[in-house]
């Protein structure tokens, strides 16, 4: 009896060891490979804001052409977001993820041949076709690795990728803008074909390197991985019992449209300012195309840091309404300020504002939205709120574009943003923090 009850004692006093190690080994070996894969995706999702810095001028688009050909590529990945998902969680993220990034990584490159507005809206609502379900995809593979209590903070290191990724695109495609007049193709065109390329052959490597589940994971001992999988059940078990785990259940649920609400607020202010970034920089500095997209840098540098802080904070005190709702609430402070600011340092300090609360929220939010679903509602329900969120990025770039040509300036157009995210912020407010302790 003693010694059964020493050895329980040994096991409940190295299991905080156990933990630990697991949960740096899977960080370790899923999250720089992860957060490359994102940084590629988000970089041929948004450089076509720096594209339009020469594409505009050459094939004469309007500011309201351009806004509708960007913000077009969601209507793509809105229709096929949440059957990609469900596919994925069937035959796995191993297969399904090399074909999303291969298939994009064509038609990104793809871009560079366009010849007018149609053949734009066309390759962009492509692009959205087959980049479909790779974020919810990703997303719902870090609830098959890590257990809920790391989720804000995984969740903001995996999204800071998005930050990181405006972080290189501005210097990057700054320098190939400059390729203008190599082998008869524009800077653009350049800018389009090698940035497309890396997610070609990261697919490829996707399909030989990439572990669908911790039962299959060669690289932890059996001792991690039953920790790792009997964690995972524990809390599996909780979510079918007191959350949803049916698909059919996840579209009936109010708190699913609501999710889906605050999220399409939170990507119209998002893609509002990031697809415009650097034509709203140019206009107000008139600086070269260069300098544009290494001043561009600043903001995505300080959204990296500050997502990652609030992420971590939102895990260590366990709450996430009030996480989302304050940093969506300081991104639309960031709008009405960039809306009045009258110089270039002051705007580039009031988009950095923005960008800090608007990828501020984004670890919160998730790490809310994938507490209280379970089963094919897990993949099924992370689509749905990432699908109609997303149309948020059909509806800010055009948003913004239209208001522009109407009144000649941008200011318009932000403080619109701001007002949406603002709704965004007060429906955060509205939800109770956690569904499934109320639930109990």
């Amino acid at each position: 009896m003693t010694i059964a009850m020493n050895g329980k004692a040994q096991q409940s006093e190295n299991a905080p060891d156990l933990e630990q190690r697991v949960i740096r080994r899977i960080s370790r070996r899923l999250l720089p490979f992860m957060f490359i894969l994102y940084v590629i995706a988000y970089l041929d999702r948004v450089n076509v804001g720096f594209a339009a810095l020469q594409m505009n001028a050459d094939l004469n688009f309007s500011a309201a052409v351009y806004g509708l050909g960007s913000g077009i590529f969601f209507i793509g990945y809105f229709l096929f977001e949440i059957p990609s998902n469900l596919i994925l969680d069937r035959i796995g993220a191993r297969i399904w993820i090399a074909r999303i990034m291969i298939t994009w990584g064509l038609v990104a490159s793809a871009t560079a041949f366009i010849q007018g507005p149609k053949s734009f809206y066309l390759i962009r609502f492509l692009l959205g076709l087959a980049e479909a379900g790779f974020f919810p995809g990703m997303i719902l593979y870090l609830t098959y690795w890590f257990p809920e209590k790391y989720r804000a903070r995984t969740v903001a290191l995996f999204m800071t990728a998005t930050a990181v990724s405006g972080l290189i695109s501005g210097p990057v495609s700054g320098i190939l803008l400059t390729m203008h007049g190599i082998g008869g193709l524009s800077g653009w065109q350049w800018l389009f074909i090698l940035e497309g390329l890396p997610a070609v052959v990261l697919g490829i490597v996707v399909f030989f390197c990439m572990t669908d589940r911790p039962e299959k994971a060669r690289w932890l001992s059996e001792e991690e991985k039953n920790w790792l999988t009997t964690c995972l059940q524990s809390e599996k078990y909780k979510r079918e019992r007191y959350g949803i785990k049916s698909f059919l259940r996840t579209m009936g649920s109010g708190r699913v449209w609501l999710l889906c609400l605050i999220y399409f607020a939170l990507v119209i202010g998002l893609y509002g300012v990031g697809l415009w970034m650097p034509l709203i920089i140019k206009e107000v500095s008139g600086l070269s195309d260069f300098m544009v997209g290494m001043v561009s840098a600043l903001p995505y540098l300080l959204a990296a840091i500050g997502m990652t802080l609030i992420g971590m904070h939102s895990d260590r005190t366990g709450e996430r309404r009030i996480h989302t709702a304050a940093s969506i609430f300081i991104a639309a402070v960031g709008l009405v300020l960039t809306a009045y600011a009258d110089n270039p340092v002051l705007e580039l300090a009031c988009l950095s504002i923005i960008a800090v609360g608007i990828w501020g929220a984004l670890g919160p939010f998730w790490a809310l939205s994938t507490s209280f679903l379970s089963g094919t509602a897990a993949s099924g329900g992370i689509a749905l709120i990432n699908s109609i969120g997303n149309l948020g990025g059909f509806v800010g770039p055009y948003l913004v574009g239209v208001i522009k040509d109407f009144t000649g300036a941008f200011r318009y157009g932000l403080i619109v943003l701001a007002i949406i995210l603002l709704f965004g912020c007060l429906l955060t407010l509205s939800m109770k923090n956690n569904y499934i302790e109320d639930k109990k």
